[in-house]
């Protein structure tokens, strides 16, 4: 496979420049299917009648509930505590169950979630923090941040407040060459079908921005870069209407190429700004913190309207639905409001996905509540899929190899990976050397396997047993250390047993016995 022409990018006033050719290494240059979102306005999601809040829908711990069944809540009341991001609830209502639910997250299955019948009057409380953002120290800032249950717009739903408290303001740790600290709003839909964030700019620019200078105060950051694909037209230019009114210098945009998976974290950081961050390390040890677009604008409306994190925008695409379109929802929203509300399933409907249809996972049914993770929802037929025809034996092509944006050997690792005796121990070493770990599973070496080898599946699977394999030594380290310490605790206690028996019999004035 010839790779791409190269093309700089636009923005040339970056104190950072991009890396020579403003391009990521490997990739597939992918038929979006975008327009049949994005051909319509952005509009509202039709409400419903029941409510299904999952407690888990963030990475970390599940949330604690913090309402019973019974319990009459308002439209945002903290519904579930969590160390990273609460949950709240999207309406005003009764909450009628904490049970065992289907969710999204677990491809349908159960998992602990609160219930909330909705009254349909939207009661509100008032927001008590009228402070503006600039009043809040960088600490006391990510911690409301969480209060506030904003996660990771783009997908991986981590919690935004953790990973703002990983910048160097917060860790004290020097960054690789002290560099100052860096904010990267990623807005690189690069995956095919999805078009919420495209949507999110055209229609909320000025909220992003707001949120990029929030974000930018809770980093202690003095730059920060905006990443659109250059095939966005209409959101480039809603950014940049909003910046010159805003006037502020500190925020820039720049224009890269679309290729899948440019808008991966660390694919996008190396484009940028010609760093590579390590499997093991964090994006903040190289000074940048990146937070989706609609992460940010979640955070201005929380800061400024105080409406915690109760909905998103999700695409609801594919052949298998009618009128696809971007819609503004409510968390907890069944899926099949969302599909009714865009005209229904056609007959060719054969499958239903959330996410892009290069890392997105099957769902078995639409009655699993929108999370805060759900992107996109895909109502896919035959012609939204890659045919896939039976497996054939590798025969070492590398087109994977000029493709793995990570740089990888795709073919090694799939030959280490075959081997009847997994975790081997010179398979594991092999797999360690060959840098299973990095691989980010964007799927880009399946798509173009002539073989149709399930390639990331098989190193999804590997992964676990070479983690194994690494701690393996950490925990015989740890076991050793334990038992030394109890040794020598067992130790001081018989010393000290025999010290006591000593002064005993050195007490003047006892009687002898006998």
């Amino acid at each position: 496979m010839s790779p791409a022409p190269r093309r700089e990018a636009r923005d040339t006033s970056l104190t950072v420049p991009p890396a020579p050719g403003g391009r990521m290494h490997g990739g597939l240059r992918l038929d979006g299917h975008k327009q049949r979102s994005t051909r319509r306005p952005l509009r509202a999601a039709g409400e419903s009648d029941m409510y299904v809040l999952p407690l888990d829908q963030h990475v970390g711990a599940p949330a604690t509930p913090r309402v019973r069944p019974g319990e009459s809540v308002l439209t945002g009341q903290v519904i579930g505590e969590a160390a990273g991001a609460w949950l709240h609830s999207p309406v005003s209502g009764i909450v009628k169950a904490i049970e065992l639910r289907p969710a999204a997250q677990h491809l349908g299955a159960p998992t602990l979630s609160v219930v909330i019948a909705n009254d349909g009057r939207d009661r509100r409380g008032e927001y008590q923090t009228k402070r503006s953002f600039e009043q809040y120290s960088p600490r006391e800032l990510c911690e409301h941040i969480g209060r506030g249950g904003i996660v990771g717009l783009g997908g991986g739903a981590f919690p935004a407040a953790s990973k703002l408290l990983s910048a160097p303001i917060h860790t004290r740790r020097a960054t690789t060459g002290d560099r100052p600290t860096w904010l990267l709003l990623n807005a690189m839909e690069c995956e095919p079908y999805i078009s919420c964030d495209d949507m999110l700019l055209r229609e909320h620019a000025r909220d992003v921005l707001l949120g990029a200078s929030i974000l930018m105060h809770a980093i202690g950051a003095r730059h920060c870069t905006i990443a659109l694909e250059d095939d966005t037209p209409q959101a480039e230019q809603a950014v940049r209407e909003a910046l010159a009114e805003a006037a502020d210098e500190r925020i820039r945009i720049v224009i890269l190429p679309r290729r899948y998976p440019a808008g991966s974290e660390r694919q996008l950081i190396e484009t940028l700004f010609g760093i590579e961050v390590p499997f093991d390390g964090l994006p903040a040890d190289v000074g940048v913190i990146c937070q989706n677009v609609g992460t940010a604008a979640a955070a201005a409306r929380w800061l400024r309207d105080g409406e915690p994190l109760i909905r998103r925008i999700v695409t609801v695409t594919g052949d298998g639905v009618r009128e696809p379109a971007d819609l503004e929802v409510l968390l907890g929203t069944p899926i099949a409001t969302l599909i009714e509300d865009c005209g229904g399933y056609t007959p060719r409907m054969s499958r239903l996905i959330m996410g892009g249809s290069m890392m997105g996972v099957s769902l078995p049914h639409d009655a699993l509540p929108i999370i805060k993770a759900s992107q996109c929802i895909i109502a896919a037929s035959s012609l939204d899929l890659q045919p896939r025809s039976a497996e054939m034996p590798c025969i070492r092509c590398g087109d994977c190899a000029q493709v793995c944006p990570a740089r990888l050997l795709p073919q090694q690792l799939h030959w280490h990976v075959h081997m009847e005796n997994l975790e081997a121990a010179g398979n594991l070493e092999a797999l360690e050397r060959h840098g299973l770990m990095d691989c980010i599973e964007c799927g880009c070496c399946d798509y173009v396997c002539p073989s149709q080898i399930p390639l990331v599946e098989r190193f999804r699977e590997a992964k676990p047993a070479l983690e194994r394999a690494r701690m393996q030594p950490v925990e015989a380290a740890a076991a050793r250390a334990r038992f030394q310490a109890r040794n020598v605790r067992l130790a001081r206690l018989e010393e000290e047993h025999r010290a006591r028996l000593a002064a005993k019999r050195r007490r003047p004035g006892e009687p002898r016995s006998g």
